[in-house]
């Protein structure tokens, strides 16, 4: 029996991860995170975070030589090429980290969870795509607040990824997370027991 390889996206602070803890804690599926492999990819010592702080300078590194998150953001959240550069160097090995975390797993179902699962090109990975959305004043909203932005930054970084009507046009679940957290989790539930696509 081949595995059940739930791709999960949707919009910067649509509730993702709100979804995948729900997963995991209701249905204790794993959960392999693009974010984390991509934070992984570009850990103090590595090859990547090297390639950056070349290409950026010392300004894109904090004092203990990490990765400076914050002022990369500014440079990739408003200038695309730079953005392309940066993906172009994490995506591949973000894939590699999936591909040999899914050949490990004996798992039948995984979830994996990748924001930029149609941009990186990672459809392939996995067997349904589920998508959550919310209506755009609502992502602005929670963007705003959880990431401390002003308006006009959580616009560009909505702007950075392809829009959410195209991600739903794209998805074979579509999960609405633009009313209560009770509908949510309903959703999910029904999702989990509907057969993936052939």
């Amino acid at each position: 029996m081949t595995k059940r390889i739930i791709g999960l996206t949707g919009g910067i602070a649509t509730g993702k991860t709100t979804v995948t803890n729900y997963l995991a804690s209701a249905y204790n599926l794993p959960i392999l995170d693009a974010d984390i492999y991509a934070r992984e990819a570009v850990s103090l010592g590595s090859p990547i975070l090297g390639a950056i702080a070349k290409r950026y300078g010392e300004q894109i590194l904090l004092p203990d030589g990490s990765l400076n998150r914050q002022k990369l953001g500014e440079i990739i959240f408003n200038c695309q090429d730079e953005r392309n550069w940066i993906d172009n160097l994490i995506h591949p090995d973000v894939r590699d980290r999936f591909l040999k975390a899914i050949d490990q797993s004996s798992l039948q179902t995984l979830v994996l969870v990748v924001p930029l699962l149609f941009e990186a090109g990672m459809t392939d990975l996995v067997t349904e795509i589920w998508v959550v959305c919310c209506s755009q004043e609502q992502q602005l909203e929670r963007l705003i607040q959880r990431n401390h932005l002003n308006r006009e930054q959580a616009q560009a970084r909505i702007n950075s990824q392809l829009s959410i009507e195209e991600k739903v046009a794209r998805a074979d679940i579509v999960l609405d997370n633009s009313s209560t957290l009770e509908r949510l989790l309903k959703q999910i539930d029904v999702a989990l027991k509907t057969t993936s696509r052939d």
